[in-house]
């Protein structure tokens, strides 16, 4: 038997899970649905509490890894390590950051910012999926009910895709967890849930966006990465990755990418309201 080369990234290893999923042993599949379901836990876990999770020994993560292509869970852990930062900074230490840099006067400190927000763009327009972009379309488009959940940095880009949305006309509810008051309840099959974190990812999004699926509704996922806990939880995977400066992370892709879809989506609803073919 040919020996299996090593995933060179986190999105190639959760795409070969996928793919071997179906075929493993119970066992391993276990430890498949597990690492799946927490790609954020690797980076911070041993071997032991991964298996422990996964509810087999260690020897069977040990060996799911190898299956996988490592020599064993160290390999992976690197690759999810240097791939993915799951924290950042607080605020006193980036600011410390910023002072070292020597960045300035606020004339310095904008000029720089500007420059994260071009970079961000432009990776946006190079990595940005047509189909998947074509498929949330569709799918917010066609249904009854646009739900959108986005907490702590993701709120602003929450809070302006219901206020457009609503200017276009689109039924649509805010869940932004005010009062600690859970309206996951009012989610029904044929709605749709637009749910938005970045790392290190909010739990009330991602639980907000499996509830909606349990209760037949599509889920679009707008992420910054493929190792992102709604991986796990939809198919339609908006990823979006900000340029930072001083460890300071700008929203302007993510922005851009939200006036794309309620623009896009508000047109096709219109066109389908007024019967145009």
């Amino acid at each position: 038997m040919d020996a299996v080369t090593a995933p060179a990234n986190v999105e190639e290893l959760l795409d070969r899970i996928h793919e071997l999923s179906g075929d493993l042993p119970k066992r391993l599949k276990q430890c498949a649905d597990h690492l799946a379901a927490n790609p954020d836990r690797v980076a911070v876990s041993t071997v032991a509490e991964m298996a422990e999770g996964a509810g087999v020994q260690p020897s069977a993560f040990m060996r799911f890894c190898q299956v996988l292509g490592f020599s064993g869970y160290s390999q992976m852990q690197r690759l999810f390590r240097e791939s993915y930062a799951q924290n950042w900074p607080d605020y006193a230490t980036r600011l410390e950051k910023l002072r070292e840099s020597g960045a300035g006067s606020p004339s310095a400190l904008l000029a720089e910012f500007i420059e994260a927000g071009r970079l961000s763009l432009e990776n946006l327009a190079k990595t940005v999926d047509p189909r998947a972009l074509d498929a949330a379309i569709k799918t917010l488009s066609e249904a009854n009910m646009v739900h959108i959940v986005g907490l702590r940095r993701a709120f602003s880009v929450a809070s302006y895709l219901a206020y457009a949305f609503d200017k276009m006309d689109v039924p649509t509810m805010l869940h932004n967890g005010v009062g600690k008051l859970d309206s996951r309840h009012a989610i029904r099959s044929g709605d749709a849930v637009i749910a938005i974190t970045f790392a290190p990812y909010t739990p009330e999004t991602v639980e907000l966006a499996e509830a909606g699926r349990r209760a037949g509704a599509k889920v679009v996922a707008i992420t910054d990465s493929h190792a992102s806990p709604l991986r796990t939880v939809t198919p339609l995977l908006l990823t979006v990755s900000e340029a930072d400066f001083g460890d300071f992370r700008s929203l302007s892709a993510t922005l851009s990418l939200a006036v794309a879809l309620v623009v896009a989506v508000g047109t096709a609803t219109r066109t389908k309201r007024n019967g145009i073919s």
